[in-house]
């Protein structure tokens, strides 16, 4: 990485290219229309000016100012200085104490104009060619989202950070021709050959998968379905335990992601800022010092960053908050999705929570404010579930039972279902209705229970809804054998997320 990053217009749509060129699409600096009142903690987040001298027309990926200026060696982020508006009377309040570390909303606003250039790191080292892995050995092979028995956190599933970066002097994948596509492709995979993250790694063409193969690598949350979607000249190289993956040619030359299992906000971005520091020394990003790393979408101007955490919140559902926590961080230039990102669903009470602004602030504060939002999340979704212990622990526990019985027992399971009554065996395990052990067996059954995952380990060419359901049902009931009856009588609230950075 170089000196702090920064500026970033307003909402993002992470796993969704826009439908038209990037130049028609509008930068909005609103808050959205039906958001509550700005909150008194952390700060709302600071509003963005619509840039106006980068040129998209021809889909170039530099910066077009009206005279030509000298580039700077080490491309300096200072970032612009924003007023936020004043906060009244929140709806939802979240007031919290912040965790150790985490700058004050105070803090953060003045720290927009005394951010620090990061300590570079030397260049990638040449490597060995990469072994050939195959999807099979994907699915075999343990990862954070699948194996989460080393998390400690009840409510924080997964924590993910994505970079977007294109290449300077090339179209955007979106504006390139097949030659051009095939050019920047050869020039990340070089690159990336030689990034240790990925020895080994899964080098995937991604013309060379089958529907099925693309759908696995969805589910899982490695690429999106509009890179699934591409034909030619696109790729995706994932390693091993597949904590990072990159996905080649989508909406931008380069989409870097990085994830970790639980509340590791400043792990996971050590860990892709030191990835990305490293491959800029192999590849020359398109950059411009006063927009920040240009990308396809103005709406990814300037950081490029979205970090998320997938959160499994039943209690503040049932208690019927998700509305004002919506409403409430969409104050702070936060976004809440489903469990697959814009567009999806929130079964199983899986909701992604991300940043939806950056411009004007450098990764470290983005990264704060978000960590903040989140711990107050978490808060209120633990009082939430002590406030149904207190008022009405039958019906609490009715719910759970039935859930364990129902998925002990059926023959029949739609993916809805399953999701929502694993949603409540996990609640019911945060509780130590079930030993902890049967957190991650849940876990990595909400991704193995998906339809993609059901019809590979079928092993047949096409199963028709009703025989997946079945599928999934037995697979459920084997999986969830060895977990004992509930013990009603132990019943525990988790007091807070552990932070693991």
């Amino acid at each position: 990485m170089k000196s702090p990053k920064s500026n970033k217009p307003t909402e993002n749509k992470p796993d969704t290219p826009p439908s038209k060129p990037a130049a028609s699409k509008p930068i909005s600096a609103a808050a959205p229309a039906d958001a509550g009142a700005s909150l008194a903690t952390p700060s709302a987040a600071p509003t963005p000016s619509t840039p106006t001298s980068t040129s998209h027309k021809s889909g170039v990926a530099t910066d077009a100012p009206t005279a030509p200026a000298a580039k700077p060696a080490t491309k300096p982020r200072a970032p612009r200085v924003r007023k936020v508006a004043a906060s009244s009377t929140p709806e939802f309040s979240f007031a919290t104490e912040i965790p150790p570390g985490l700058a004050t909303a105070t803090n953060r606003i003045s720290a927009t104009t005394a951010a620090s250039a990061p300590s570079r790191i030397p260049a990638l080292a040449p490597a060995k060619p990469q072994q050939p892995l195959t999807i099979s050995t994907l699915i075999a092979t343990p990862s954070d989202l699948t194996d989460t028995s080393t998390s400690t956190s009840p409510v924080v599933m997964m924590t993910r950070i994505r970079l977007a970066r294109n290449l300077a002097g090339h179209r955007f994948p979106g504006f390139a021709d097949e030659t051009r596509l095939a050019t920047a492709l050869a020039t990340c995979r070089a690159a990336l050959a030689a990034a240790p993250a990925l020895h080994p790694a899964y080098d995937l063409a991604i013309a060379a998968l089958t529907d099925l193969e693309k759908q696995i690598l969805v589910e899982r949350h490695l690429i999106s379905r509009e890179l699934a979607a591409r034909k030619n000249n696109a790729a995706a190289m994932i390693s091993q335990d597949q904590t990072c993956s990159i996905m080649i040619n989508e909406e931008d030359h380069l989409r870097i992601q990085f994830l970790h299992a639980g509340f590791q906000l400043e792990k996971t971005w050590a860990a892709i800022n030191a990835f990305d520091t490293a491959l800029e020394d192999t590849l020359e990003y398109a950059f411009s010092p006063t927009l920040g790393y240009l990308t396809a979408c103005p709406t990814n101007l300037g950081t490029a960053l979205r970090a998320s955490a997938m959160m499994h919140l039943p209690a503040l559902g049932m208690c019927g908050l998700m509305e004002k926590i919506n409403r409430a961080v969409n104050q702070l230039g936060i976004v809440v999705r489903g469990q697959f990102g814009e567009g999806s669903d929130a079964t199983g009470s899986i909701f992604q929570i991300s940043n939806q602004t950056t411009l004007g602030e450098t990764e470290e504060q983005i990264i704060r404010r978000l960590s903040s939002v989140l711990a107050s999340i978490v808060e209120h979704e633990l009082n939430a579930r002590a406030r149904l212990l207190e008022k009405d622990p039958a019906r609490l526990h009715d719910k759970i039972g039935r859930a364990y019985g129902i998925l002990q027992n059926a023959r029949l399971l739609t993916s809805g279902e399953a999701m929502n009554l694993l949603s409540l065996a996990r609640l019911g395990a945060d509780l130590d209705i079930f030993p902890a052990a049967a957190r991650s067996t849940i876990d990595r059954l909400f991704i193995e229970a998906q339809p993609g995952h059901i019809q590979y380990a079928a092993q047949k060419t096409e199963l028709d809804p009703a025989h997946r359901d079945t599928a999934r049902a037995t697979l459920v009931r084997d999986a969830l054998a060895a977990v004992p009856d509930p013990d009603f009588t132990s019943t525990n609230t988790p007091t807070a997320d552990k932070h693991s950075n």
